[in-house]
């Protein structure tokens, strides 16, 4: 199947095609009709099957560029999706100039209040930044024809319930409603169904698939040794680009300071530090400028880098599914990638867990301490 059959306007799919894309994934061929026709669904696909141009064409498609109101929301868990989905977005641009708007946190709501004068068509917002705008009574959604929960899974883990409850009251009763997860549980599902109306459940069973474009080790250590480790398989591997993650901000900063002391090209991404910064790490990351990117799990959802084919878990996810988005960052589009997690014996349980979960037996990757220079 090809775009043209899912149908997409020849001009979008020549802004696709400019960017590589070709064919479409299993979710989108799955997706695409169904939010066309302003069905309500609810689609769980894994980090990396392009679930983000699921929905992103169809609303292109489905706007009406000559109405100037808000006729697409689309929500996001985290600044960095939001900007990613952004950027997703202006990509087709090209293909249909509809007026977007992004809104997030650090961001200058001053700015943001005199685009909302503007005949807005598209809005990608996170649920603070979207009530604040709301409370000020400067954003109307009272026209709204579609809303995304994009990541819900996230959403609900990082208690966004009540923000999207209210939100839900603030948009028409008569609309289509679209959900997105990587994981589908029972607590997700309740979120969904209750602002839907008999929707089109898509599940794709692509775990297996991306896992197998990404060779996996483990590196048994200390935390004493931990980061003498790491470096040694830094200065082994030499990727062309990797994100390293931690379990916290300060894990962050503490491995970020002692690896630009070694001399490695390092920038560190977390939710202390300003947004404007943030953007800017993003940007020389995307541009290759930076080799090494450490960052903690809430960053680890926005980030969508062409380049990244290696990704280190310095320290062990306290979940599988944290452990799947975290490497999913590589072997993505087919692409070959490689990840290494290192494992101090107190995390030896979680890691099992792990494995049991994506039922590989990942194999040991030997380390040598004693190169690492000091």
């Amino acid at each position: 199947m090809n775009f043209k059959e899912l149908g997409i306007n020849n001009t979008l799919i020549d802004v696709l095609n400019t960017n590589g894309i070709k064919t479409p994934t299993e979710i989108q061929e799955k997706t695409i009709p169904y939010i066309k026709e302003f069905k309500d669904l609810i689609g769980e696909a894994k980090t990396g099957t392009g679930k983000t141009l699921s929905f992103l064409l169809p609303i292109f498609e489905n706007i009406d560029k000559n109405k100037n109101y808000i006729q697409a929301l689309i929500i996001s868990p985290t600044r960095e999706l939001a900007i990613q989905i952004t950027s997703e977005a202006e990509k087709l641009y090209e293909g249909k100039n509809i007026n977007i708007l992004s809104l997030y946190g650090g961001k200058d709501i001053s700015g943001q209040l005199k685009k909302l004068k503007n005949n807005i068509h598209l809005v990608i917002s996170t649920p603070g930044r979207l009530l604040d705008h709301i409370k000020r009574n400067t954003i109307n959604l009272k026209s709204l024809k579609t809303i995304v929960l994009d990541e819900a899974d996230q959403m609900l883990l990082m208690g966004f319930k009540n923000e999207i409850d209210t939100i839900m009251k603030e948009v028409p009763k008569k609309k289509q409603t679209i959900c997105f997860s990587a994981t589908m549980d029972s607590k997700v599902k309740k979120l969904a169904y209750r602002y839907m109306k008999d929707p089109i459940v898509v599940s794709i069973e692509s775990e297996e698939v991306t896992l197998n474009n990404i060779k996996q080790e483990v590196i048994f250590t200390t935390d004493r040794w931990k980061r003498d480790a790491l470096c040694t398989v830094l200065n082994e591997d030499n990727p062309f680009m990797a994100i390293i993650f931690c379990r916290t901000k300060r894990r962050v900063d503490e491995l970020e300071e002692d690896m630009y002391k070694r001399g490695f090209n390092c920038a560190k991404l977390h939710s202390d530090i300003p947004q404007a910064k943030r953007e800017r790490i993003m940007k020389s990351f995307r541009k290759a400028d930076i080799q090494y990117l450490i960052a903690t799990d809430v960053a680890s959802r926005g980030i969508d880098v062409t380049g990244v084919d290696t990704v280190y878990n310095f320290d062990c996810p306290e979940t599988p599914e944290s452990y799947i988005h975290r490497i999913g960052r590589t072997g993505r589009k087919g692409e070959k990638g490689y990840t290494c997690i290192f494992i101090a014996d107190k995390d030896r349980n979680l890691f099992k867990t792990i494995e049991n979960s994506i039922s590989l037996k990942i194999p040991t990757r030997e380390v040598d301490i004693i190169k690492t220079y000091k």
